[in-house]
């Protein structure tokens, strides 16, 4: 019995695992290796409980947790589908890697207060499982609204005159954005009691269609600052004043990820692609993410800073994502969902890179950088394989990714996109592929001898950056993936055919 109770309620397990990650890491202030052991082992413990679940959800199956019923009709609910799934592994798994390389990091800067630092990192892990897991909108909501706040403290660390200008920004944006969601939810709620997400939407026939196009403009608004849609980005380029590694965290791994999330489930399991489509809601969402991807990759080709030029990558990479959800065909839902997992694992191995540099050698700028790959190499083997994938090169992860997009796109009879993605991929190349060149060619005038970064900020950039390789042409390796995404879009399509035939 207690064997079956643990195994049914994981989902929330994986949720309350690194919450009491928190609570122990706050006790121990004066300790910090304990401190440090505490997240390895939670990280550890939560994505472990996660993959567990793997096998059954492959199978078909759904693990889902008894709701708490607040009152009738409103509920917190938490389960595992494939969609949820693939999120939560991906989440989970970089976890494990980003704790490693915070230790090297916060050590080796020495920044202080590290006790809360590590607390609100679990809280924000556990936030984005919660997100990942949630069954239905208010679920969704409250784990949403709990990220915003447990990312504030990330942000603003170095408690600089800049740092907490950045994270008053932040918090403007989200929390207004987070009324816009809120309205929304309600809304859903007053239409479809529960609004619990459903493989191909439960808004068809529940209002007029007026009704549904603002309705999906309130989501846009909730969920759009989130994933950095242009003009609701400003605040991303300005938070990358945090450390390195919430910068990793912000872009690969939580925060525009889950606004990014947010909008497969809307097309996906709120609205449905074919109410999407039947609303015209997906063609202006369409058009507002092409024009993110275009604009914001130029606004990158101008930045200098590293950091901020990998946030207008983000802003522009992570569109592809919306392009997917408003598509809407079943390729480009595909593309969309492989893209948070391609996204991840290159941005991630690109900011794990920058902040390598920038504790080794103190350099922030690219023009600062010349030569660097000669005396960081490894380091810079790995920004050269997060680059190259990014582009979508064939045979790395971005290129899966993309191509799906590509094909999406002509199921939609919207071939304006392909060129959208061509545009884009030259002009990260134009943006990443200098970097580079300068990194390996460039002359380092002042000759300063630089030594390669330690091992603990080395080996989690090296691992990402091979995965980003490996998934490229074997897109199943180690947690299936591309597998958790091909039978969510077969859901979310089968049960769409189900309900027009009811019709």
């Amino acid at each position: 019995m207690n064997a079956d109770f643990f195994l049914v309620n994981r989902p929330l397990w994986a949720v309350l695992i690194s919450l009491l990650a928190a609570g122990l890491i706050l006790f121990n202030d004066r300790r910090p290796n304990l401190r440090e052991g505490i997240t390895v082992l939670a990280a550890v413990g939560k994505f472990a409980i996660i993959f567990s679940m793997l096998p059954q959800v492959l199978a078909g199956q759904v693990i889902e947790t008894a709701p708490l019923t607040l009152a009738p009709g409103i509920t917190l609910h938490l389960q595992a589908d494939t969609f949820g799934l693939l999120f939560a592994l991906l989440s989970s798994f970089l976890w494990i890697l980003t704790s490693i390389y915070n230790f090297g990091y916060m050590r080796a800067l020495k920044y202080g207060h590290e006790t809360g630092y590590y607390a609100s990192f679990a809280v924000c892990l556990s936030a984005t499982i919660g997100i990942a897991f949630a069954a239905n909108l208010l679920t969704f909501f409250l784990f949403y609204e709990i990220l915003t706040i447990a990312t504030y403290p990330l942000v603003i660390h170095s408690r600089t005159e800049e740092a907490i200008y950045g994270g008053r920004k932040y918090l403007a944006y989200t929390l207004t954005a987070g009324q816009f969601l809120l309205v929304a939810v309600i809304w859903s709620q007053v239409l479809a009691p529960g609004a619990e997400f459903q493989p191909g939407g439960f808004l068809a026939g529940k209002g007029s269609v007026l009704a549904l196009q603002i309705l999906f403009f309130l989501f846009v608004l909730g969920l759009g600052v989130k994933a950095a849609i242009m003009p609701l980005h400003d605040w991303l380029p300005t938070a990358m004043v945090a450390p390195t590694p919430v910068s990793a965290l912000l872009h690969a791994v939580a925060v525009v990820k889950a606004g990014a999330f947010g909008f497969l489930r809307l097309s996906g399991y709120v609205f449905g692609p074919q109410l999407v489509r039947e609303i015209g809601a997906g063609q202006v969402l369409a058009v507002v993410a092409g024009i993110t991807i275009i604009v914001a990759s130029l606004r990158a080709l101008g930045e200098d800073n590293l950091k901020r030029r990998l946030a207008y990558s983000t802003i522009g990479q992570l569109s592809y994502v919306v392009l997917g959800a408003a598509l809407a065909t079943p390729m480009a839902l595909l593309g969309g969902m492989f893209h948070i997992v391609a996204h991840a694992f290159m941005k991630i191995t690109l900011f794990f890179c920058a902040g390598a540099i920038y504790v080794t050698t103190h350099k922030q700028n690219i023009s600062e950088m010349k030569g660097i790959g000669r005396q960081m190499p490894a380091t810079l083997a790995a920004f050269t394989l997060g680059a190259i994938a990014i582009v979508g090169t064939p045979f790395m992860v971005g290129f899966i990714s993309k191509w799906n997009l590509g094909l999406g796109a002509l199921q939609a009879n919207e071939g304006i996109y392909i060129a959208v993605l061509i545009v884009s991929a030259l002009l990260t190349t134009g943006y990443f592929f200098p970097i580079v060149f300068n990194a390996y060619f460039g002359s380092n005038k002042a000759g300063t001898p630089i030594r390669e970064a330690s091992p603990a900020l080395l080996y989690p950039l090296l691992i990402t950056g091979v995965i980003a390789l490996v998934l490229g042409v074997f897109p199943n390796f180690g947690w299936d993936f591309y597998q958790l995404a091909l039978a969510a879009v077969k859901s979310i399509f089968t049960a769409g055919m189900g309900m027009a035939a009811g019709g």
